[in-house]
C-alpha cells in the first residue's frame, strides 16, 4: 500500500492563491479588488497567528503589537481555519503582481557537503585558463584588488566575481575544485581553514566596475568581452540551482548590452552607478527578489531569516532554532530584532536574555557552541534525537547531508545579509552556529548535488 502523506493546510491554501494569480484577469484588477480576494483566504493557527500567502510567493504574518505583515515561514503541519477573520486591510506591498509567483525557487545549500558537478567545474576551468592569458594591461583589474595579485587580467576578476555574486551561499569546501583552480592567481589564500572558505558575496558594482573602466577608456571591444565573459559563466553556473536565480537575473543584464554594445554608453559617461542602474532595469520582475541584497539589504535579510526558518522544519521549533543561529551575528541585540516577524523576536529576545544571563559555552577547541544542541555521532545523522534539549534552545538534528548543506547555507546567508545590512565585518572564520554543521559535513563522502534543495 502506497504510504498516505498528511494533508498540510497551508499547501492548499497556497495551490489556492496560486490558482487566482494565475488567472489571467488578476493583473488587471484594481487593487482594493485583488486585496478583498487575498483576504478571504487568510489563515489562522490555533495560537491566534493571522497568516497571508502574498508577493514574491511567501507568507506573511501579523503582528499584532503594531499591526504590520512580515516575511514569517508558516508552521506547516499545524491546523488552521480560513477566512476573512476580522477582514485584515492588507498594505499594497502584500499583493501579488502575477510574476513574482513564478520566480525560481533555488536552493540554499552552501557548497560543502554536496560537491558543484565536476562537468560545471570543468566547462569554468576551460573558460578560465583561456581567458586567464589576457594581458593586465589590456583587462586592468578596475575592481577585486584585495583578492587578486597585481599582475592578474581583469577577465579572471570577471569570473571569480560572476561565481560568487551568483552564489546563495558562497561557503565552500576548502577542497573544492571550482576554487583551487584561481590558486595561482590568489594576493593570499582564501578566508577560511582547511575544512571551508568562508566568502562573501560582491556588490553588483565590481562587475560593473570591470565593464565601465574599460568603456570609459572606449576600450570597446576589451569591454564587451568581459560582458560576454560574465555571461558565459553565469549560463554555465545556471545548471546549478544554489547559483541559477542570480545567474538568470545577471544574464537578463548582460544580454541585451551583446546585442546593442552602444545600448550602456550614455550611462557609462555619467557614473558606475548609472550603469548599475541600467542593468538592474533590465531585469525582468520574476527575478527581483534575487536582486534584494544590491537593491534592498533589508528585505533580502527578512528573506534569508525566512530561509533559514524553512530550511529547520524538521526540527521541534524551527523559530526558536533559527533564532539560536541569529545569536551569532555580530551588533545584534535590539537592532536585530527590529527586522524579525514577532515569534522569531520573541524567541531571539529569550536566547540572548540568557546568554547575558549565563553566559556563553566554548568547547575545548575553543570555538563558540550556538544557542542549540547538534546531536549524532561523527560520520553519520541521528534517526533521533540522543540529548534533551536545554532551556536555551532546541536539538538540531538535520536527518540527511543535504538537509545539513541547506541549513548550513541558509545560516551562513543569513548572517551575510546581516553585515550586508549594518556594515558589520564577516568573521575570517564563519558564523559559529555555521561551523558547528561545518564539523558534521566535512565527514560526509562529498557527491554530486541535487539540482534542487
Amino acid at each position: 500500500m502506497a504510504a498516505v502523506h498528511p494533508w498540510d493546510p497551508f499547501s492548499a491554501v497556497e495551490a489556492d492563491v496560486r490558482a487566482l494569480v494565475a488567472n489571467p484577469r488578476w493583473p488587471g484588477l484594481p487593487a482594493h479588488l485583488r486585496a478583498e480576494a487575498l483576504a478571504a483566504t487568510t489563515v489562522v493557527t490555533p495560537d491566534g497567528g493571522r497568516w497571508i500567502f502574498g508577493a514574491h510567493a511567501r507568507w506573511y504574518l501579523h503582528d499584532p503589537r503594531d499591526g504590520r505583515w512580515h516575511l514569517a515561514a508558516p508552521p506547516r503541519g499545524q491546523p488552521l481555519r480560513t477566512g476573512r477573520h476580522g477582514a485584515p486591510i492588507l498594505p499594497p506591498h502584500l499583493l501579488p503582481g502575477g510574476a513574482d509567483f513564478i520566480a525560481p525557487a533555488g536552493s540554499t545549500q552552501a557548497f560543502i557537503g554536496p560537491d558543484v558537478h565536476p562537468d560545471l567545474t570543468e566547462e569554468v576551468r576551460v573558460l578560465l585558463r583561456r581567458m586567464g592569458r589576457k594581458s593586465e594591461l589590456d583587462y586592468p583589474l578596475a575592481a577585486f584588488q584585495d583578492v587578486f595579485a597585481g599582475d592578474v587580467p581583469g577577465t579572471v576578476a570577471a569570473v571569480w566575481g560572476t561565481i560568487m555574486w551568483c552564489a546563495y551561499a558562497p561557503a565552500f569546501d576548502g577542497n573544492e575544485r571550482l576554487l583551487t583552480i584561481f590558486g595561482e592567481y590568489l594576493r593570499r589564500p582564501l578566508p577560511g581553514d582547511e575544512w571551508v572558505r568562508w566568502l562573501t558575496r560582491p556588490r553588483l558594482d565590481a562587475l560593473v566596475a570591470l565593464y565601465a573602466e574599460r568603456a570609459r577608456a572606449t576600450e570597446d571591444r576589451a569591454a564587451l568581452r568581459l560582458v560576454a565573459l560574465m555571461a558565459d559563466t553565469a549560463q554555465i553556473l545556471a545548471d546549478d540551482a544554489r547559483f541559477a536565480p542570480r545567474a538568470h537575473a545577471l544574464l537578463a543584464m548582460l544580454e541585451p548590452l551583446l546585442h546593442r554594445p552602444e545600448l550602456d554608453r550614455a550611462a557609462v559617461l555619467t557614473s558606475d552607478e548609472s550603469v548599475r542602474q541600467a542593468w538592474l532595469a533590465r531585469v525582468p520582475e520574476d527575478l527581483r527578489r534575487w536582486l534584494l541584497p544590491d537593491t534592498d539589504p533589508g528585505a533580502a535579510f527578512r528573506h534569508t531569516v525566512y530561509d533559514l526558518v524553512e530550511s529547520l522544519g524538521f526540527t521541534s521549533d524551527a523559530v526558536r532554532a533559527a533564532a539560536s543561529f541569529l545569536t551569532d551575528l555580530p551588533g545584534g541585540g535590539p537592532r536585530l530584532q527590529t527586522w524579525l516577524d514577532h515569534r522569531v523576536r520573541h524567541a531571539y529576545a529569550e536566547l540572548i536574555a540568557h546568554v547575558a544571563e549565563y553566559g556563553e559555552h566554548t568547547e575545548p577547541d575553543g570555538f563558540a557552541v550556538p544557542a542549540f544542541l547538534w546531536t549524532g555521532a561523527t560520520g553519520g545523522w541521528p534517526s533521533r534525537a540522543t540529548s534533551p534539549a536545554t532551556a536555551r534552545g532546541v536539538i538540531v538534528a538535520p536527518p540527511d547531508r543535504e538537509s545539513a548543506a541547506a541549513v548550513l547555507g541558509a545560516a551562513y546567508a543569513a548572517g551575510l545579509a546581516w553585515c550586508r545590512l549594518t556594515g558589520a565585518e564577516v568573521p575570517e572564520d564563519g558564523f559559529a552556529g555555521a561551523r558547528a554543521i561545518v564539523r558534521r559535513l566535512v565527514h560526509e563522502r562529498d557527491d554530486h548535488p541535487p539540482v534542487n534543495h
